[in-house]
This record gives structure tokens, C-alpha cells and sequence, in this order.
């Protein structure tokens, strides 16, 4: 698999945040979905394994547990955000490889993080991370009026915002859904993941954001 069609010092990489540039699969989405849960469970009055079913099937169908809320029960989706992404000991939760850095220094072309989650948790983990010096700007859910990947609004927003074609952009994301819609609206996508199969909306597989320079490098000769 390989990216093609531009040299990379003109591309524009849209780079997802959680499980792209770090790993929240350790701490921080364990923790997460046990706030969702308790949250459903005062909401709606259920016991656990209903509301971790509840939890599971809007987040399989919608791609956010939020969406599936707002659309099925009104709920606001600040007052959601908010009580479902309180982590006091985050500093201890962000698990990372220094060499993203190095990573992200090396790569061509304008950068850009796209963030499914509220904008007090990005801000502290982009700062954690160290990174915000790479990218030209930093979206959370909110900057898509919580219209969140994989609906394809927001990813319409931001090329509008920017002036972008989708030809010259580049989704990097561990998630296949977003990458479908990036894939459909005419971006290159990298899917940030240790499955080794193919996906024919996939251009390009990495382990790791630390292998993507070198690749795009390559494939650039």
C-alpha cells in the first residue's frame, strides 16, 4: 500500500488524537467508558450491563456514544462531554512514544489535529504529548458543532475552513469508519493499527505514527 499523487511537502495531514498520537487504550478509555456507563446509569435509571449496552451499540452505530444520545434522547452534548471526560490523574494516564516527536518534526507538509473529543481534554493531552508545536491547528468536537468523524460534515467544515481540496489531505486515524468517510470525500488515508489485513479504503498501514515519514519518503522516490 502506498500514498500517491503528491509530493508530501504539499500534502495536508489531518491527524486524529487518541490510539493515533498516543495510546488511550491503557488508562484513559477504560476510564472514560466507565464514566459513560455511570452516566447512563443515572440518566436513564438502568443497572450496568444495560447501560454498557446502550453505550456499545450508539458508539457501533454512530461513532460517538454522544451521537446516539443527541439524536435518540435531546442530550446536550457539552453537558455529556463534560461529565464523561473528568481525569484528575490524566498525567498519569497518557501513555506515549517520545519519538512521536521526532516523527512529526520530520514529516512534509502542514499538519493538523482532528479530535473526536471535547476541547479541555485535548488541549491537556496535545500539551502532555509536546506536540502542539507541529500543527497548524487543533480541532476538538466542538469546532465541528459536535458533528464528530465519521459523519462526513465535519470533515467539511474543516477542508472549507482551510480551503482545502480533499485531494491534497491525508486522514491518520486508528479508526476504519473515519477513514471511510476520508476515503469517500477523496483523501488519502493512513490507518494507524497492528491488524495486518487489507482494507480497500486504506492506502497505507502503520504500526506506529514514528513509521510514517520514512514510508512517505520512500514511497516519494
Amino acid at each position: 500500500m502506498r500514498l500517491i499523487g503528491l509530493p508530501p511537502s504539499r500534502r495536508v495531514w489531518f491527524f486524529d488524537l487518541d490510539n493515533t498520537l498516543h495510546d488511550a487504550q491503557a488508562h484513559i478509555f477504560p476510564s472514560m467508558n466507565a464514566q459513560i456507563g455511570r452516566y447512563l446509569m443515572r440518566r436513564f435509571n438502568i443497572g450496568e450491563a444495560d447501560a454498557n449496552a446502550m453505550r456499545r451499540g450508539f458508539w457501533e452505530k454512530y461513532g460517538t456514544t454522544m451521537e446516539g444520545l443527541a439524536r435518540h434522547h435531546g442530550t446536550n452534548p457539552a453537558e455529556f462531554l463534560r461529565a464523561t471526560h473528568q481525569f484528575p490523574e490524566l498525567a498519569d494516564m497518557v501513555v506515549h512514544e517520545n519519538a512521536v516527536r521526532h516523527a512529526l518534526a520530520r514529516l512534509p507538509g502542514r499538519k493538523i489535529i482532528y479530535s473526536n473529543a471535547p476541547r479541555h481534554y485535548v488541549d491537556e493531552v496535545v500539551r502532555m504529548l509536546g506536540v502542539a508545536r507541529y500543527f497548524d491547528a487543533v480541532y476538538s468536537i466542538e469546532n465541528t458543532r459536535y458533528l464528530g468523524k465519521p459523519s462526513v460534515a465535519g470533515f467539511r467544515m474543516l477542508l472549507r475552513k482551510h480551503h482545502l481540496a480533499p485531494a491534497r489531505c491525508a486522514l491518520v486515524d486508528d479508526m476504519l469508519e473515519n477513514l471511510r468517510t476520508a476515503k469517500r470525500l477523496g483523501m488519502a488515508t493512513v490507518w494507524v493499527s497492528p491488524e495486518r489485513r487489507n482494507v480497500p479504503y486504506v492506502d497505507l498501514r502503520i504500526d506506529s505514527v514514528t513509521q510514517l515519514p520514512g514510508l512517505v519518503f520512500r514511497y516519494a522516490h
